[in-house]
């Protein structure tokens, strides 16, 4: 079978390896759709905390059951890719999205960008109907349900979300959903016309806001998001970058606000983006910009990184 190993920052390379074998609590799964995220992105240009290299990328997937004792030959289905170790601190309270010693598929350890996979059965999720397409974005959308499940979004309330990248705009839209007044902060033009036109949410005023959410993972502006806050606010950083960040403790403190991290999802937000689908609440084909075919794939990276691009998310297509 084929495989895209991603070497060194900058270096993608396709290799011919052998199938992988699967044993028993373990299914063979045929990759069918490959979302790109920013983690992917990241890892290529070498700037992921918690990577290492030689690494095979991609994590949000549509797959096909080949071989299983669980699952039927055929069904399409998507994965959890974090595999949690279920003794830690974290597992014990019911919090495996946080394990201690998480592995991410595509991160900790080799990911779904190859044609085939071997994933232990409690990680799959089967698909009841719903499309490769839809079924590639369910992870990146279950990233927004939680950070919004982490900051007990209510319906009415003001919300700031600082990035218009997917999850950013993920989380405008399921913030939308769940009746939030939700404003934007992107300073790419195209994108911010992109959240006017197809989700309904205008730019950043200078009001303040009983929740803002990080979507960059961008030292400066995730250190702006804390000036945003009402007093009482909530700030939730979905967003990931290296450095360590300053604020002023007085400025926070008289806010009586709460910062907190949002890392991965849990069986919950998957289960609640799917029902979305099957509800109709969200249309795949409206976040997929780009689509690319395995002979594409090489040259990936360079292309969606180019601004004149335009990206809004990028699918890759391995079989139909």
């Amino acid at each position: 079978m084929q495989q895209w190993i991603c070497n060194e920052p900058g270096v993608l390379v396709s290799q011919q390896v052998e199938m992988p074998q699967r044993t028993p609590g373990f299914s063979l799964l045929r990759v069918r759709n490959i979302g790109i995220c920013g983690t992917d992105i990241h890892a290529f240009a070498g700037n992921q905390p918690y990577f290492s290299y030689p690494r095979i990328l991609g994590h949000e997937l549509a797959v096909e059951i080949v071989e299983s004792d669980t699952f039927s030959p055929g069904e399409l289905a998507t994965i959890i890719p974090y595999f949690n170790c279920a003794t830690c601190g974290a597992c014990l309270m019911e919090r495996p999205n946080c394990c201690e010693n998480i592995q991410v598929f595509g991160v900790h350890t080799d990911g779904g960008m190859r044609e085939y996979i071997v994933v232990e059965d409690r990680y799959i999720l089967p698909g009841n109907g719903l499309s490769a397409d839809e079924l590639a974005l369910v992870e990146p959308l279950a990233i927004a349900a939680h950070g919004l499940r982490r900051a007990e979004l209510k319906a009415g309330e003001k919300v700031l979300v600082m990035g218009a990248g997917p999850i950013g705009l993920f989380t405008i839209l399921l913030a939308k959903i769940q009746g939030a007044l939700v404003e934007v902060a992107e300073p790419n033009k195209a994108r911010l016309q992109f959240c006017v036109d197809n989700l309904g949410v205008s730019e950043a005023s200078s009001a303040a806001y009983s929740t803002v959410i990080d979507a960059t993972g961008n030292l400066n502006a995730i250190e702006s998001g804390f000036a945003k806050m009402a007093h009482g606010g909530k700030y939730v950083l979905i967003g990931l970058q290296k450095q360590a960040i300053s604020f002023s403790h007085p400025e926070f403190h008289k806010r009586e606000a709460t910062l907190m991290s949002s890392r991965n999802a849990t069986l919950e937000d998957f289960h609640y983006v799917i029902n979305l689908f099957r509800d109709g609440k969200i249309q795949a084909d409206k976040f997929i910009s780009h689509r690319f075919t395995k002979n594409q794939v090489p040259g990936i990276f360079a292309k969606i990184n180019e601004p004149t691009q335009q990206v809004i998310k990028a699918m890759i297509t391995l079989a139909e």
